[in-house]
């Protein structure tokens, strides 16, 4: 309010008491205009601290809703990395024991292909040893001598 002082004209017994009544109603014309604006005013700054402590509350709410979520994602992750952990120790245990009894079964079999062939080799040599001497017996044998066939045929004619 940079307003210039009123000059009132001065009279008899003092300023213009018109002057003066009228420079007051407007003095407490703009007196109450700003009373209002001022009302106005703070009302419109408390409507805006109520809303900023909404926002600031809300973002709070978010802030800690978000952390809590990070946490439970955390929580999470960490759980699924220990069950993907226990999975894979337990397919490593599987494979091992399956590695291991495939190993036992295979031996296994390696034995019994060289008790089959010790037992084939052994058949072998007594077949071998059997038809040496059935070899041998045929080549000792004699047979008779046979007998002159003109005798029979001569026989027969008669």
């Amino acid at each position: 309010m940079s307003e210039k002082p009123s000059r009132f004209r001065i009279m008899k017994q003092g300023y213009d008491r018109f002057e003066v009544d009228h420079a007051i109603d407007e003095l407490q014309s703009q007196i109450d205009e700003m009373q209002s604006k001022l009302t106005l005013y703070k009302s419109q700054t408390e409507t805006s601290q109520t809303q900023l402590n909404l926002v600031k509350q809300r973002y709070q709410t978010l802030i800690s809703e978000l952390n809590m979520r990070e946490k439970a994602a955390d929580e999470i992750a960490r759980l699924a990395l220990k069950e993907a952990n226990h999975i894979i120790d337990a397919a490593q245990n599987n494979a091992d024991s399956i590695v291991r009894e495939a190993l036992s079964t295979a031996r296994i079999i390696l034995v019994e292909m060289a008790r089959i062939s010790q037992d084939a080799s052994e058949v072998k040599e007594e077949l071998k040893d059997k038809l040496d001497a059935l070899s041998k017996s045929l080549e000792d044998l004699t047979l008779p001598a046979i007998p002159n066939l003109t005798f029979l045929n001569s026989i027969e004619e008669e």
